[in-house]
């Protein structure tokens, strides 16, 4: 089952940055790259700007949460163990 999270206020400039927290990897897919944000690590995708659509954030487990509307570079996901989080961005 996955659970959905809407988001709002994003603009269009910037990097893209994914934060992952938790004790084990996850696979992340923006609907055009898919990637894997390894345990207390990061990604950031330069120049990327905002989303187009769905995020989806897969867990070991199978559990899923989709982020169902744009993620923009004046935020960041932050994965933590079976919880995913847009907070403000920490280089914006």
């Amino acid at each position: 089952m996955a659970l959905a999270v809407a988001l709002t206020g994003c603009t269009s400039d910037g990097d893209l940055s994914f934060s992952n927290e938790g004790a084990e990897d996850v696979t992340v897919s923006t609907g055009d790259q898919e990637f894997t944000v390894e345990s207390d690590g990061g990604v950031h995708i330069l120049g990327y700007g905002c989303t187009e659509g769905d995020t989806t954030v897969r867990f070991p487990t199978g559990h899923e949460v989709v982020l169902t509307e744009r993620v923009c570079p004046d935020r960041q996901v932050v994965i933590r163990d079976g919880t995913v989080n847009v907070e403000p961005s920490s280089t914006g």
